[in-house]
């Protein structure tokens, strides 16, 4: 389990190892709709700024499995915190817990907290997508048939490579983190 606090925040959270006996006041479950959210859920308490009472936050398990992420990282937006629970991401506003986004990469496999430009970034088998400090800033392009890797940030540039189905092998590309846009070498095969 990963606890990131490289931005700056005004809530405290904390992890509970399992829901607490006794529920405080205000309780919310993401994604709304979850069937059997409770098993293997995440649950954090959130204690947001100012003299709001604290809630517990019920994240629903994506995948059972350790390559994808769990863990609690703080926001550019310092009023939001993103959960990740199983590979399942969601963004929340603690100052209004009923505004959420529910990232749509699933299984998401990396959360990096990029300061320098302000992002919050998530990795997906096949792409990219920034979250500023007003919501998603960015999605790249598919970048790889399946799986990818950053190897470094250099300025504004983030060089990876992506494994190309039709060639059967790794493909270097890189990314504009100012735009999302993929600049490089790229492979016509890649889809």
């Amino acid at each position: 389990m990963t606890v990131d606090f490289a931005f700056l925040h005004s809530w405290e959270a904390d992890i509970l190892p399992r829901r607490p006996l006794i529920k405080p006041s205000r309780c919310y479950t993401y994604p709304r709709e979850a069937e059997e959210v409770e098993r293997g859920a995440l649950e954090i308490m959130v204690q947001p700024a100012g003299k709001s009472e604290k809630f517990l936050a019920t994240f629903a398990l994506g995948f059972a499995d350790p390559a994808a992420p769990t863990g609690l990282w703080s926001c550019p937006a310092p009023e939001e915190l993103c959960a990740v629970a199983g590979g399942y991401a969601y963004m929340v506003n603690t100052l209004d817990p009923t505004q959420y986004t529910h990232i749509a990469f699933r299984p998401l496999l990396g959360v990096h907290p990029l300061l320098d430009h302000n992002l919050l970034l998530f990795a997906s088998h096949h792409a990219l997508m920034a979250w500023g400090p007003t919501g998603e800033a960015w999605q790249t392009p598919r970048l790889s048939s399946e799986g990818l890797r950053i190897m470094e940030i250099r300025g504004d540039e983030l060089f990876g490579v992506g494994w190309d189905l039709l060639t059967d092998r790794e493909v270097p590309f890189t990314v504009d983190l100012r735009t999302g846009r993929r600049s490089g070498p790229q492979s016509g095969s890649v889809r």
